[in-house]
């Protein structure tokens, strides 16, 4: 059955993909069967993390770079990320509805994830279901993550090209600075940029990355206005998302360097999984029940009893 889950992927049959993406999200055993088959994944699929703060036009630039990627014969894959469930929140109901226009398309394929409790807004397994995307042949793989109110930092290990969506009330040099945004967008989009302070907003970012005196990267952030809801500036953005594309495949250890560390964090979390599951045996249950079924205060220190869980 796996063998013929993998086929399927690979032939680009959208129920054995879909079938894939289930196992992985819910966790079942066969998931690392399927995702190990897949490997090597020969496809360098464009990964495109879109985020920023909650009401910045997030669905809405997606949903249009999907139209403008599909102009060049791209097929894109979308990972929608929801705080609880695919259909929980006005979000997914609103903006992200009209993504489904796509839905007679074959070479699009959106797919909701809930975060479950994932912090930095994003699913726990949203870099194995890129992995099926680009095993399935996709050229684009676009993540939009959870608005949570502030700027998902862990979107950087799973993308290629981190776009950072904000609106001119998103605040001043002192809030971006503490967000850390230097660190993390490769480009930056000032999104409803028709709305009073669109301009401070640009001199702002401006300034910070004036700021910024890292020279390990040569790529230096663009700093792009849209006004979405008319497809105002969508194309230029798409226009600088292939460009830093370009960068990362021909600047040398770019692209590498950020593979690299997604393998590095995928096997650190397997394995941190496995030694969680062989580590709470039956016999340390028991133990570490027992101890906390004690008076808080004839219990052992948690350093004392973590010794003694250790202990052959």
């Amino acid at each position: 059955m796996v063998e013929d889950l993998v086929a399927g992927i690979k032939k680009q049959d959208l129920k054995s993909i879909s079938k894939a993406i289930s196992f992985v999200e819910n966790n079942i055993k066969k998931n690392s069967f399927i995702l190990s088959k897949l490997y090597p994944i020969k496809k360098n699929s464009h990964r495109i993390g879109i985020t920023g703060p909650p009401g910045a036009g997030k669905s809405t630039i997606t949903n249009l770079l999907i139209r403008h990627f599909r102009t060049q014969n791209k097929r894109v894959a979308v990972i929608l990320v929801d705080p609880t469930s695919p259909y929980s929140n006005g979000a997914v109901l609103g903006d992200r509805i009209r993504m489904f226009n796509h839905y007679d398309d074959k070479d699009v394929f959106i797919r909701s994830l809930a975060t479950r409790g994932s912090k930095g807004g994003l699913s726990k397994n949203v870099n194995e279901i890129a992995d099926i995307f680009s095993a399935a042949n996709f050229d684009i793989v676009l993540f939009e993550t959870v608005g949570v109110g502030q700027v998902e930092v862990d979107v950087v290990e799973k993308v290629d090209t981190v776009v950072l969506t904000l609106v001119p009330e998103s605040g001043d040099d002192i809030q971006m600075m503490k967000a850390g945004i230097v660190e993390i967008a490769d480009i930056f989009v000032i999104n409803k940029a028709d709305r009073a302070d669109a301009n401070k907003l640009y001199t702002s970012i401006k300034n910070v990355l004036n700021l910024d005196n890292d020279v390990s990267n040569d790529w230096v952030p663009s700093i792009l206005k849209t006004i979405a809801t008319e497809d105002k500036g969508v194309k230029e953005l798409v226009e600088e998302l292939n460009k830093h594309h370009l960068f990362i495949n021909e600047e040398e250890n770019v692209l590498s360097s950020r593979i690299n560390k997604r393998y590095a964090s995928k096997v650190q979390e397997i394995l941190s999984e496995k030694l969680d599951e062989k580590f709470w045996n039956d016999k340390n249950k028991e133990i570490f029940d027992f101890e906390l079924s004690k008076n808080i205060d004839d219990r052992m220190s948690p350093y004392s009893l973590v010794d003694k869980l250790l202990e052959k």
